[in-house]
């Protein structure tokens, strides 16, 4: 599913699947809109979130900690209507293209969601499969039946669908900023790299997200958690975004559940690679990736870097356990601008997500208060000067990686 619900950058997914893990290596009828959902999702709605459609969209505000709706209230477009939206999906309006289709920028007004015109009411993002997708309808119906019942500031909006004979089509909130890995890893000369506080205030946000996703009375499993499914919007919050390989959490007594081995390499869970058993805790595996990312500005994978250094978690875990290999791990791109005690207990907190063994790794809710408390010690504001670190060893590469639409 696509991934780049905001950014303006064009690009192409170049990742390749084995046994339905992708590469995250760096290259990187018509119906009214007011109609309700009728048989059509009765093929596909779980027992965890059935299906019922209205018009509008939740306010994740008076909710600041989350919520499940009872039933959805996705808006049901007509193709005529996505297609005024877009105007005829025309190639100016592309935002990004990958394995699923093509993301354009759309307009639509505010309240009704009804198409405007071009800077009048508010920017959206349509995505629009491609008809010889090899991804594309079941993680479309995954994205509606998750996305369609839960509301949380930390995960991006779903405003609605479009489901005519063969045309699939969803509609999302417009995150300007566009991905975290955008903001991460390109290299541009007008581009202002993210200051530690920045970065933290990300990695909160995300945290959040999926501590909601864990804690919901049937919990969900994201299962393919990267700084690429990471939005932002124009004041750096996160949300994450994708969630057409989410799965139901495992239910009775049991640990895990076991699906077929989906999600990238690099931030994929070793015990979900080797087995296929799915935990809860495959999901903070693939936080502690990101968090390593945030802190070394390095790629989870990258070919150009040397042989020893291209896969980040390999090279950085010597370095996570040791106090003197601090100024190394961290991104050069801060200058030395970062909170020492703070910095490390983010290393620390790295570490223990990143453990081969499920039990040994903290919970989402853990790391959410223990990145709270990093936040709320930090005595270095933002812009400030803080202490410099001096670097040595090898300096982390930063690559030019914009959103995929995986």
């Amino acid at each position: 599913m696509g991934n780049c619900l905001g950014s303006s950058d064009k690009y192409e997914s170049k990742g390749h699947t084995i046994s339905g893990l992708s590469s995250a290596k760096a290259s990187s009828s018509s119906s009214s809109s007011s109609s309700t959902t009728t048989g059509k999702f009765s093929t596909f709605s779980s027992s965890t979130f059935e299906q019922s459609t209205g018009s509008g969209g939740s306010n994740d505000d008076a909710f600041p900690d989350g919520r499940i709706l009872e039933t959805s209230n996705l808006r049901i477009f007509t193709f005529a209507e996505l297609r005024s939206a877009t105007r005829n999906f025309k190639p100016e309006a592309v935002l990004g293209e990958g394995g699923f289709g093509k993301v354009f920028k759309g307009w639509v007004d505010e309240k009704t969601l009804a198409p405007a015109r071009t800077g009048v009411g508010m920017v959206v993002a349509v995505k629009k499969l491609n008809s010889e997708s090899m991804q594309g309808f079941e993680e479309w119906k995954s994205e509606i039946n998750f996305l369609g019942r839960l509301s949380h500031p930390n995960l991006v909006k779903l405003l609605g669908y479009c489901w005519e004979d063969e045309r699939l089509l969803l509609v999302y909130e417009f995150m300007p900023r566009g991905s975290l890995d955008n903001q991460l890893f390109r290299r541009w000369s007008s581009f202002t790299p993210l200051s530690w506080n920045l970065r933290l205030k990300i990695a909160i946000d995300a945290a959040r997200g999926l501590a909601f996703l864990h804690s919901s009375k049937k919990q969900v499993i994201y299962r393919d958690f990267k700084s690429s499914n990471i939005l932002l919007d124009s004041d750096y919050n996160a949300k994450l975004s994708d969630f057409g390989l989410a799965k139901n959490g495992p239910t009775d007594d049991n640990s895990h559940v076991t699906t077929r081995i989906m999600g990238t390499f690099g931030y994929a869970a070793p015990e979900y690679i080797v087995t296929g058993h799915l935990y809860v805790k495959s999901d903070v595996y693939g936080f502690g990736v990101v968090l390593l990312e945030l802190l070394s500005g390095q790629q989870a994978l990258d070919p150009t870097r040397p042989t020893e250094q291209q896969n980040l978690v390999d090279w950085a875990r010597p370095l996570l356990s040791d106090k003197k290999q601090l100024a190394r791990l961290m991104d050069p791109k801060l200058e030395g601008k970062y909170p020492s005690k703070g910095a490390l207990r983010a290393v620390q907190l790295t570490l223990r997500c990143l453990s081969q063994e499920p039990k040994k790794r903290p919970s989402m809710k853990e790391v959410v208060e223990i990145l709270e408390g990093i936040k709320d010690n930090a005595k270095q504001p933002e812009g400030g000067k803080g202490r410099r670190h001096k670097r040595s060893g090898l300096g982390a590469t930063a690559i030019n990686q914009s959103p995929k639409a995986r």
